[in-house]
């Protein structure tokens, strides 16, 4: 029993990868392979994920978010790229015909810099070999990045070696569909290959449009598929859309996280510099923390430039930090939480700003002289002075999720258990260890387990009724650490002797 704590999901663009499901990646390097890695024409998510990585993540998952609407003045639906050679026609940027395969290739304008190549092994027995060549314009040479062998196509291939078999099963470039009277392989290519062209639009993808479109519109269109897609993931403790900022977005993302324990990072309105305009988050839910301002970091997509950065990626990866060497129930904030990669913050703060974010429920983040670039709050989006939240505060929240998520995967033994009080006591035994062993880790406060927790299953929470409805209740109760903010000191000095 105890489920994961930081497995993050990122929503945003990408210059290529799956749109119809989210894709795991466990490091930057997962991240360039599927995804395409930093992209000038996507400022956030790349970097945010780098970010994520840098920082001590170590498990992700990405929602590539499409537009797939009727074209705009400022949207362009996502195309498709494909190459007819023979009887053989190469997609990029649309699944196989029959929608099955579950590493197809996907939309984007990046199938240009792509090609194939075809080479004849065996001309007697109809057997051929395809290369998926990388050749963008400009580039010294070609680079073969994925090899098919003894391809046939005919089916079914007694070596199972039909070509649309093999490629649409394997490859995470390009699909190929046979035309049914094809009888022979298209003759040698050779390298340099023929490019991917044909029907290719430009990738006009987006993060998450405005609210302010009518229903129907481009915002429902884009919150329905990311959080659609979120819903096939098993399990996630973070979510993050790098660079959203619409008050309406926020919030409905905080709510959805809500429903799955999760927990939303959110990024502060760049435009925003001036600490006195700032009111509060945009959401007063409690699954959910926002920072300001952005960072300051080199940009490696730009010569490493310094530009600014949402903040959600570092701190993602600080809370996957902190959860690892201290436990979710420690704060991610303080000297412990660096930024690495951060050079400075685009609005410098005094320790009276940050006070006065502080008790709005504002996150800052913090350059201090000869210091790295600090976390320095561990609010949630409910963590407002006025609004006195029992879930005021981050680790208290997701110290929370993180048993309640624990104990809803580690009871499933008791469906279909008689529910009596063999099957109470059970429960208790269990959900006894898992407390203890949290409280022997120093996750509460108390001197003994019976001041740090409290389990209760019995016929008091669980009455007749329910038993006739098949339902057990277990209420779980501890007493959670919470940060020192403040730290009183009180000097006193003794007079001297008149």
């Amino acid at each position: 029993m105890g489920a994961a704590t930081s497995i993050a999901a990122f929503v945003g663009w990408a210059a290529r990868g799956p749109t119809q499901y989210a894709g795991p990646v466990q490091s930057w390097a997962d991240f360039e392979r599927i995804y395409g890695g930093f992209d000038a024409r996507s400022p956030h998510l790349g970097h945010a994920v780098n970010h994520f990585f840098s920082n001590g993540g170590q498990q992700a998952y990405i929602v590539r978010v499409v537009y797939s609407g009727p074209p705009t003045a400022s949207l362009t639906p996502a195309g498709s790229a494909s190459l007819k050679l023979g009887g053989l026609t190469f997609t990029a940027g649309a699944a196989d015909p029959d929608g099955a395969v579950d590493r197809a290739a996907n939309p984007g304008v990046w199938a240009q810099d792509y090609g194939i190549a075809i080479q004849n092994l065996d001309t007697s027995a109809g057997r051929f070999r395809v290369h998926v060549v990388y050749a963008p314009p400009g580039a010294p040479s070609e680079v073969v990045v994925e090899s098919f062998e003894n391809l046939s196509i005919a089916a079914p291939d007694p070596q199972g070696r039909f070509i649309a078999d093999a490629i649409n099963k394997q490859s995470s470039f390009v699909t190929v569909a046979v035309d049914k009277d094809t009888k022979t392989p298209p003759g040698d290519t050779g390298l340099p290959s023929p490019k991917l062209k044909g029907k290719a639009t430009d990738d006009g993808t987006v993060l998450l449009p405005s609210a302010s479109a009518a229903a129907g519109g481009e915002f429902e269109i884009a919150v329905a598929a990311s959080t659609a897609i979120l819903d096939q993931i098993d399990l996630f403790n973070l979510l993050c859309v790098p660079g959203e900022i619409e008050a309406a977005t926020i919030g409905a993302l905080e709510k959805y996280c809500e429903g799955r324990r999760a927990f939303l990072i959110a990024d502060s309105d760049p435009s925003v510099t001036d600490v006195s305009k700032i009111s509060g988050p945009p959401t007063t839910g409690a699954n959910g923390a926002i920072y300001f301002p952005w960072v300051i970091a080199p940009d490696p997509a730009n010569e490493n430039q310094p530009r600014s950065f949402p903040p959600s990626g570092f701190v993602a990866g600080v809370y996957a930090q902190t959860d690892e060497t201290r436990g979710v129930w420690k704060p991610p904030a303080g000297t412990g939480a660096i930024l690495r990669g951060a050079s400075g913050v685009s609005v410098p703060l005094t320790d009276g700003e940050t006070g006065i974010l502080g008790a709005k429920a504002i996150n800052t983040i913090r350059s201090f002289p000869s210091q790295p670039i600090l976390v320095w709050g561990a609010r949630t989006t409910q963590g407002s002075d006025a609004l006195a939240s029992e879930w005021k505060y981050i680790p208290v929240r997701r110290t929370a999720l993180f048993i309640e998520e624990s104990l809803y995967r580690g009871l499933k033994w008791v469906v279909f258990e008689p529910n009596g009080e063999p099957l109470w006591s059970q429960i208790r035994l269990n959900v006894g260890a898992f407390m203890q062993t949290l409280f022997q880790q120093g996750a509460f406060q108390g001197q003994t387990a019976s001041q740090a927790y409290a389990v209760k299953c019995d016929n008091e929470t669980t009455t007749q009724t329910d038993i006739d409805q098949g339902v057990v209740n277990i209420v779980v109760g501890f007493a959670p650490l919470k940060p020192g903010e403040f730290v009183l000191i009180r000097v006193q000095e003794k007079a001297g002797k008149p």
